[in-house]
Order: structure tokens, then C-alpha cells, then sequence
């Protein structure tokens, strides 16, 4: 059995380093681990520090020319990994590796097809940050749930895991943020058992380097409709 740890990195210079070594130390047991890093497009030296990293032999290293989005660097690493669980991790230090064997143990125990890691479920510890994130990350949940007739409380979350048949069936498009109401839109559409465990949850400032914005928000909601009314 094997987890790929697939990482789609943009401008993450400050703490590329610090997650790759944190995931690095995760022990899954009997499970072997393989990182899977896109760099997109960065203009802070986060590729050079992706290639030094590469030389260690544990993470395959795959480089797009221009920014493409989130959901391109998430197609990139699927298509190169070789596991047969596929995890999603982001490239900064907001999701803490240390949840991985609960994200992974429904899949191992043979109960769910899809695992959502909620920062919103089970009393984890988690930063208290930004009240209208909190709203808006409610409400796009909601009106998602809403779509997929499903119950999740954390639909942006980003760990997400999936066995490696069920994400490579599910022809994803969406470049940028709109992965996560896409993956959950099709992944309902094709009724895969899916999980939630609540994991820690450590957010960051704008002025630490969180990305996402307002605009993301309008786009996510966007992408809710679409894929609930076509494929």
C-alpha cells in the first residue's frame, strides 16, 4: 500500500521546507509515502528550493512555466503519482501532517472511498482568525450540500484523500480554487462512500501569505452551479 502526498506549490519560499520536512516524519506504519510536488509557476526561489529537495530521492519534482492555479498543480501530481491513495496537501503550514493516519484509516479499513479532513468536526484544536472567512467557508458548504444532497461541514478543506481509482475517474477541470466544489460536485455524482474526521487547523494572515481572496469566494460559488448542473 502506498500514499501519494500530492502538493501543488505557489510563492511558498518561507515554509516549503518546514511542511516537506513534516511530512516527511509522518509514520503511516507499513504504508510507504511518496511526495508528489508541482511547483506553478513561483517567482520567489520556491523551485530552486523544490529541486535541492528533490535530491533527497523521497519527492518527485514537476515544474509548470506560468501559474496555472491550484487545480492544475492538483491535475499535474495525480497524473505523476504512483500511489494507491492519493492525498492532498497544501504547500504552507496550515494543515497539519500529524492528522495523515486518520485521514487514510476509513480508506484502510475498507469504509469510505473518500476522506474530507473538517477543520469545522471533532474538536480540534484550530487559530482563530478571520470571522467573514469563517461565513463565507460555511455558506459555500452549505450551498454545495445543498447541490450534492450530501452533509459535509467543510467542503474547502484541503485535505482531501481519495483511493487513486475514484479521483483518476472523476475528469477534472477547474484550474484554479474551483478544484474543491468541482471534486466534491463529481464525487457525489458518483456516489464514492465519502468520510469526514475533524483535524487541526492552524491558519494564516494575509500579511503571513494566505492567497486566497473574496474574489475566490464569487469564483467558488460559480463553480457550485456549474457542476451541479453539468459535468
Amino acid at each position: 500500500m502506498k500514499l501519494s502526498i500530492i502538493m501543488s506549490v505557489y510563492n511558498e519560499r518561507e515554509t516549503l521546507r518546514e511542511i516537506l520536512s513534516q511530512v516527511r516524519s509522518v509514520d503511516l506504519g507499513g504504508i510507504e509515502k511518496e511526495i508528489v510536488a508541482v511547483d506553478d509557476g513561483s517567482t520567489d526561489g520556491s523551485r530552486d528550493i523544490l529541486a535541492e529537495e528533490a535530491a533527497a530521492g523521497d519527492l518527485k519534482a514537476f515544474y509548470h512555466d506560468v501559474n496555472q492555479g491550484k487545480g492544475a498543480g492538483i491535475r499535474t501530481g495525480i497524473e505523476h503519482a504512483s500511489g494507491d491513495i492519493i492525498l492532498i496537501q497544501d504547500a504552507d503550514l496550515e494543515y497539519d501532517p500529524a492528522d495523515y493516519p486518520k485521514l487514510v484509516q476509513p480508506l484502510l479499513d475498507g469504509k469510505a472511498d473518500v476522506v474530507y479532513g473538517s477543520r469545522f468536526a471533532g474538536g480540534e484544536p484550530h487559530r482563530v482568525l478571520y470571522f467573514w472567512h469563517y461565513v463565507g467557508n460555511r455558506f459555500l458548504t452549505l450551498l454545495s450540500n445543498m447541490c450534492t444532497n450530501l452533509n459535509l461541514t467543510d467542503m474547502e478543506t484541503c485535505y482531501k484523500v481519495f483511493r487513486v481509482e475514484v479521483i483518476r475517474n472523476l475528469k477534472l477541470r477547474c484550474n484554479r480554487f474551483g478544484f474543491e466544489p468541482e471534486v466534491t460536485a463529481k464525487v457525489a455524482r458518483g456516489r464514492w462512500r465519502i468520510y469526514e474526521v475533524g483535524i487541526s487547523y492552524s491558519g494564516r494572515s494575509y500579511e503571513e501569505g494566505k492567497k486566497i481572496t473574496w474574489r475566490d469566494g464569487v469564483r467558488a460559488i460559480f463553480c457550485i452551479i456549474r457542476f451541479a448542473l453539468a459535468d
